[in-house]
């Protein structure tokens, strides 16, 4: 006779956590080192907002008790107390969504708190109208190319943020061997989720890149294009203090940069606003800016107000007179006995 077998014992909270990020996140769906970052981060949140709400140690917790009012509270709580916005907000939900659809499949017993839990809605929130500097803003703030190695290193990187309309994270790993710059010169970038892509360059980020290889022969194939002092990658920080001193010195032409933030990004899209005005069709800004859906390419024609206004002058206007209405004599007549 043949035994009988006993079900498998299900995986403690723990354990799946664990089976999530080291099997399934890095090595069954290959997601990037930024990515698997940034679910550490939600679910690190999560779990200690948890643990003070449920007084367990995370090791302690179970499945079934990931509730919507668990989850609810948590979102809350990042909203108030951490001054987090909607769109983060709803990032960490992803996050714990991905997890619990992934921990469903392995705990049958919790499948309906997880069902339940899944329900939490993400929150909808308004798009701002995007932010973007005139042609002779950011050329001011790109300035003229300086003698020292800090200013020459500036000027490259936001000649090339303008130029390729790159992410930061895009531009500060852009590595030498990325770089052709004989022929049809471009760069390639490696954007999210491991894509790639490549952009051209200008005559202009060329010679201001053979100038910086003139100035740094040391770099090889494998050296970030732009390092720091110690000869390693520029970080996010780097990036935005040189950025906010550059917009610093342009405020004295363009007294209007005093008040506007200008971050790394507002350079991006005013790359795709001058590709647009300039007549490039949004497919192909799309693809120049990496952008996995259409819709979001087109939040830039909803930001152009002259590209809307020369829409509105190519359709002829209604030649109709208005008349003036007279009202009947019936209604005069109501109205004479009020």
């Amino acid at each position: 006779m043949s035994k009988l077998t006993t079900p498998r014992e299900a995986p403690s909270f723990a354990a799946l956590v664990q089976i999530f990020f080291a099997e399934h996140l890095k090595q069954q769906r290959a997601m990037s080192p930024r990515t698997v970052a940034t679910y550490r981060d939600a679910f690190v949140l999560f779990l200690n907002f948890a643990e003070r709400q449920l007084h367990k140690q995370p090791t302690e917790i179970q499945l079934a008790q990931i509730t919507p009012a668990l989850i609810l509270g948590f979102l809350d709580y990042l909203e108030h107390d951490r001054g987090n916005t909607i769109r983060s907000r709803n990032a960490r939900l992803a996050a714990l969504r991905a997890f619990l659809k992934f921990a469903a499949h392995r705990d049958v017993s919790a499948l309906r708190v997880v069902e339940q839990a899944l329900g939490v809605p993400m929150k909808r929130f308004e798009r701002p109208m995007l932010g973007f500097l005139s042609r002779d803003e950011m050329l001011a703030i790109i300035g003229k190319l300086g003698e020292d190695w800090t200013s020459q290193r500036d000027h490259l990187l936001l000649t090339m943020l303008y130029n390729t309309g790159a992410r930061v994270s895009e531009i500060i790993g852009v590595r030498l061997a990325d770089v052709v710059l004989n022929g049809t010169a471009f760069v390639t970038l490696h954007g999210k989720g491991r894509k790639q892509r490549t952009v051209p360059l200008w005559r202009s980020t060329v010679k201001a890149i053979r100038s910086w290889l003139r100035l740094n022969p040391e770099l090889a194939s494998a050296s970030s294009l732009l390092p720091n002092r110690a000869g390693q990658p520029m970080t996010r920080n780097n990036v935005t203090q040189r950025l906010d001193l550059a917009v610093k010195a342009a405020s004295s032409v363009h007294p209007r940069l005093v008040d506007r933030h200008v971050s790394p990004h507002m350079i991006r899209h005013t790359t795709a606003m001058h590709l647009l005005q300039s007549g490039v069709d949004i497919s192909v800004i799309a693809l120049w800016l990496g952008h996995e859906s259409p819709t979001t390419t087109h939040q830039y024609v909803e930001a152009d107000l002259a590209m809307k206004e020369r829409a509105l002058a190519r359709l002829q206007e209604p030649d109709i007179a208005i008349r003036r209405y007279r009202a009947p004599d019936s209604l005069l007549e109501f109205l004479k006995t009020l």
